[in-house]
């Protein structure tokens, strides 16, 4: 099981930018898939970003498609998140995970086994 590290949250204005990492353990990072999900107060996980083993493939939830990139460098053992015109309903906490790759797509917190500590993003309005 891999062993997942968020880093990268913090205060930002709205409109502004932050960039997430997730630094992850082991020589088999290559192998998972990867997402990102967020957990305001109160609310469910909810699904943000998930890219592929390979990085050839990634998805977003239509909240925050056209402002958020997820990518990884394999080679670093890493997935990022660039987040820009953030918004304050952005503010949660924003989780790493991973999930063995099976050659289909998930967007479900459930698919994933292995999970960072999460990292608090805040916006002000």
């Amino acid at each position: 099981q891999v062993q997942l590290v968020e880093y990268g949250g913090g205060l930002v204005q709205a409109g502004g930018s932050r960039r997430l990492s997730c630094a992850a353990s082991g020589r088999l990072f290559s192998t998972y898939d990867m997402g990102w999900f967020r957990q305001a107060p109160g609310k469910e996980r909810e699904f943000v970003a998930t890219i592929s083993r390979s990085g050839a493939d990634t998805y977003y939830a239509d909240s925050v498609k056209g402002r958020f990139t997820v990518s990884r460098d394999n080679a670093k053992n890493t997935v990022y998140l660039q987040m820009n015109s953030l918004k304050p309903e952005d503010t949660a906490v924003y989780y790493c995970a991973a999930r063995p790759a099976l050659g289909s797509v998930s967007f479900a917190p459930s698919d994933f086994r292995s999970w960072g500590q999460g990292t608090q993003v805040t916006v002000s309005s």
